[in-house]
């Protein structure tokens, strides 16, 4: 992925990113499971890898996304811009698995969907479809 969330994770969190989400129910969309210190981010209903990105150590402490890849096989993944993967990845780390409220990650998911021709669906319907809800631990 060539660009990606300048987020730093603190340690916490990045033993709670370890631990990674299993959807629990039909209107969950993500799994999330760590191998080292790659976190893949599959999809719940299909099973098919969406994201998987390689965190780093940050020196003075915490995590950082050093590297990613995305999925781009039209026929797996519809998604094109670079932007809108970026905040998508970050969102999901964030909102499901570490269940923070991530309301502007959530809005810059809207605006960019918006930027789609043909795309004005709203804002409740598109996170959704996209990030799907989380179950409380």
């Amino acid at each position: 992925m060539p660009e990606l969330p300048r987020r730093i994770w603190s340690d916490d969190d990045w033993k709670r990113i370890q631990l990674g989400y299993a959807a629990r129910g039909m209107d969950e969309k993500w799994n999330v499971f760590t191998e080292g210190e790659v976190v893949f981010l599959h999809r719940s209903w299909t099973g098919r890898g969406t994201f998987a990105a390689t965190f780093a150590p940050v020196e003075g402490g915490g995590w950082r996304i050093d590297s990613a890849v995305v999925e781009r096989d039209a026929e797996r993944y519809r998604g094109t811009d670079d932007a809108y993967d970026c905040a998508m990845l970050e969102l999901v780390i964030s909102a499901i698995v570490l269940g923070e409220p991530a309301t502007d990650l959530r809005t810059k998911l809207v605006e960019l969907t918006h930027r789609e021709p043909g795309s004005d669906a709203p804002a409740g319907l598109i996170q959704h479809s996209a990030l799907g809800l989380r179950s409380d631990s």
